[in-house]
């Protein structure tokens, strides 16, 4: 009679501590697994983790940034361009057409395809 009680006292033992003995998952209220680090019990996310994602999100808003005064320096040559272009064909009549009218009006579409690219996000 006397080893019942140590043998129920056992299996308790064993219910509550297999789960951190062998590397099991603890669940959270509803039930659900919860993710855990095996250096750090009860933290969901590794601390490396939360840094990198810190890191990775102000090198994005860093490089937006950059992105952004690009376009407005781009926008801004543009802008200096068209009007530029605008003098040259002022100045030129219907039977001449001046090669630095054709060299300015290249030089906007390259700047203005630029432009709608990191507009874009693609550079």
């Amino acid at each position: 009679m006397r080893s019942q009680p140590l043998v129920l006292l056992a299996l308790l033992l064993i219910t509550l501590v297999s789960p951190m003995s062998f590397g099991q998952s603890s669940t959270d209220p509803q039930g659900f697994p919860q993710k855990q680090h095996p250096s750090i019990p009860g933290q969901e996310t590794p601390p490396e983790d939360e840094n990198t994602v810190r890191q990775e999100k102000e090198m994005a808003k860093k490089a937006n940034q950059e992105r952004q005064a690009l376009l407005r320096r781009d926008t801004e040559r543009l802008f200096q361009l068209s009007a530029e272009l605008k003098q040259y064909v002022d100045k030129t009549n219907s039977n001449i057409l001046s090669l630095d009218v054709i060299k300015k009006a290249d030089e906007i579409e390259k700047l203005a395809h630029s432009v709608k690219e990191k507009m874009k996000g693609s550079n």
